[in-house]
């Protein structure tokens, strides 16, 4: 990835398929936000090539894979309640997938009730990073997700879990001790890695 003057990531190869979790680290901020950029779809790579489920196009990696809080990109405003962010995200998602814009049952529904009077600032690392990622898979859409910096700790799944519920601390930059399975988005069709 060229930026303006220097290389802004230098060559970099990675795959991750369906249901795996994968850590990747970068020295810098800029190049952490470059690659998460990259691989949700939302920057074109200088050369090289990225696909997700053998599709090579660049609006289906957009549209199957969201970004969740990168910095100065779509991290949450600190001025902002629980549940005001929950109504703006969900707002987000297609009508035909989200019903009502009413945050109280969604927060309910995910176990989000007891941080729903909170400002986003004052959320535990821990629990930021669970719900803007309950908030990203609410999108029936969302098969990938890239999480960009995750602060202080790396969110991991037990094996078999069914949600994100059961949330396992790791120091940021190591990799988990074992390789959890992320919970299956199929809808009904078996579709390969």
């Amino acid at each position: 990835m060229k930026g303006r003057r220097d290389d802004l990531l230098p060559p970099t190869s990675l795959r991750v398929g369906r249901g795996e979790l994968l850590l990747v680290t970068a020295e810098r901020q800029d190049q952490r936000t470059a690659l998460a950029l990259t691989i949700s779809g939302r920057m074109k790579p200088t050369g090289g090539r990225m696909s997700w489920d053998a599709n090579e196009r660049t609006k289906s990696l957009r549209l199957s894979s969201a970004l969740v809080d990168s910095p100065n990109v779509n991290e949450p405003e600190q001025h902002l309640s629980v549940r005001d962010l929950v109504t703006e995200d969900l707002a987000l998602i297609p009508r035909r997938y989200r019903g009502a814009l009413l945050s109280k049952p969604w927060l309910k529904v995910n176990s989000f009730e007891d941080i729903a009077d909170l400002w986003t600032e004052q959320l535990a690392p821990d629990r930021r990073i669970e719900l803007l990622t309950a908030l990203a898979l609410a999108n029936p859409h969302t098969d990938l997700l890239v999480v960009d910096s995750p602060t202080g700790t790396v969110p991991t799944l037990r094996t078999g879990s069914r949600g994100w519920k059961s949330w396992r601390t790791t120091p940021a930059g190591r990799s988990p001790s074992s390789s959890p399975l992320l919970p299956s988005r199929q809808r009904g069709r078996d579709r390969p890695p």
